[in-house]
């Protein structure tokens, strides 16, 4: 698999039930760190909330790390708030995504499973309210070489089309490309190929 889906812009969901108030927002994350500065700027900017849940998918499979996520009731009973938002990240099959609810009590207890479609409803409407996109998992590949051999590395450049991260071109030469994974074999076999021939 050589693509992923992620939220690109930020989203805004919204439900309601017997008064309680569920707010959610969605934003696309690449580190855990990220995850942490947003949710303790949620917790500062709705301290009167009784609730800040959320879950998080990040990591594309095979790719560094592979995959992480993290769910978070906040004191909401188990399970009931950070698995169905899980839930909904890995139905619409998103990744380096986040999704907060926040929770104001309204008075009324709503019950594990009402607690549970609250936090899938809420999920849902941000979700459908975010840009979602479709983006290609990249494989990075460098390259050194002599000055002279330049033409033929340009030429499986525009051959292959990965995309060109960073170049130098000295006495050595040292070019890293971005192409999709996929591909990745082949341009490296390639370059492998053009290294034996000149030397």
């Amino acid at each position: 698999m050589d693509t992923y889906k992620t939220v690109v812009t930020e989203g805004e969901g919204f439900y309601s039930e017997k008064r309680s108030k569920f707010l959610a927002f969605s934003f696309h994350v690449e580190t855990e760190q990220e995850v942490k500065d947003i949710i303790s700027s949620f917790k500062k900017k709705y301290y009167d909330a009784r609730h800040v849940c959320y879950a998080y998918i990040l990591g594309v499979e095979g790719v560094g790390d592979g995959v992480s996520f993290r769910m978070n009731d906040d004191g909401e009973p188990s399970s009931t708030a950070g698995k169905p938002i899980h839930g909904q990240l890995v139905k619409a099959e998103l990744t380096n995504t986040l999704v907060v609810v926040v929770r104001y009590y309204g008075g009324v207890n709503l019950g594990t499973s009402g607690l549970i479609v609250a936090y899938r409803e809420a999920t849902v409407d941000c979700l459908a309210n975010s840009g979602i996109e479709e983006r290609i998992v990249e494989e990075m590949i460098d390259y050194s070489f002599a000055y002279p051999a330049m033409n033929d590395v340009m030429k499986i450049v525009k051959d292959m089309q990965p995309r060109i991260v960073s170049q130098t071109f000295d006495n050595t030469c040292s070019i890293r490309l971005a192409i999709r994974r996929s591909l990745a074999p082949q341009l490296r076999q390639r370059l492998e190929k053009m290294s034996f021939s000149k030397g």
